[in-house]
């Protein structure tokens, strides 16, 4: 049985961080599909991303078909400032991130880009998503190997050229760092708490995206084990 939010956690999440004012809506942008393929070899893969609050992104990535693990976290800073409150001051050098357990036979590392970037992040923001300012919320690629940096660094190359965003591309790829998951009441956000004002407002939005661009993609079900 899962415990409940902490009080002292409730009131942070009132105060900080996913929590800005309401903005305009973030567009859906079909991402055009990878040129790039990426070639893997059977077996799990893992892999992160950064794309502002962690909610959203971990809500849309436990709704894709073949990921079997979505974990939020922060990535880029060091284990002593790896909390929510301390990231949310913006200076500890870490994104909210999640980081992906996937199974390669079923999606691609260079379909999770596409998803990524066609319902999740706007590659034209720096240190910001949606409602949320700071590098925290950055948007990033943290491949794990050569091949998933390959296919990152042609991907961002693709997009540039394609059009599909007017602005310039500005989402960047990271190298890895060690991943510290989130406090377990982040978990599974979206699934737990399905009438929180900001999920409703921005992260639902992206779901509904994810099914209607990558109906062959979309899972109805909310993959819940976050191991």
């Amino acid at each position: 049985m899962r415990r409940a939010l902490p009080i002292i956690a409730a009131i942070g999440l009132a105060l900080a961080g996913c929590q800005q004012p309401a903005v305009a809506s973030e567009k859906i942008v079909e991402a055009p599909a990878a040129t790039r393929v990426a070639k893997e070899a059977p077996g799990l893969k893992v892999a992160v991303f950064a794309g502002g609050c962690f909610w959203g992104v971990e809500g849309v990535f436990s709704h894709v078909k073949g990921v079997k693990s979505a974990v939020s976290g922060y990535h880029g800073g060091n284990a002593a400032t790896a909390t929510y409150r301390q990231t949310n001051t913006g200076v500890t050098g870490h994104a909210e991130a999640v980081r992906i357990t996937y199974d390669p036979e079923i999606v691609r590392y260079d379909q999770l880009l596409q998803i990524f970037f066609s319902v999740v992040a706007d590659p034209t923001l720096r240190n910001r998503q949606g409602p949320d300012v700071g590098p925290q919320y950055r948007a990033a690629l943290v491949p794990l190997g050569k091949e998933q940096r390959a296919v990152a660094s042609a991907y961002l190359k693709q997009m540039q050229a394609s059009g599909a965003w007017k602005k310039p591309i500005v989402t960047e790829i990271e190298s890895y760092r060690k991943f510290y998951p989130a406090e377990d009441y982040h978990q599974d956000f979206m699934a737990r708490n399905p009438r929180h004002g900001y999920i409703v407002r921005w992260d639902k939005p992206k779901v509904a995206g994810l099914k209607s661009l990558y109906p062959e993609h979309f899972r109805s079900s909310f993959l819940r084990d976050h191991k």
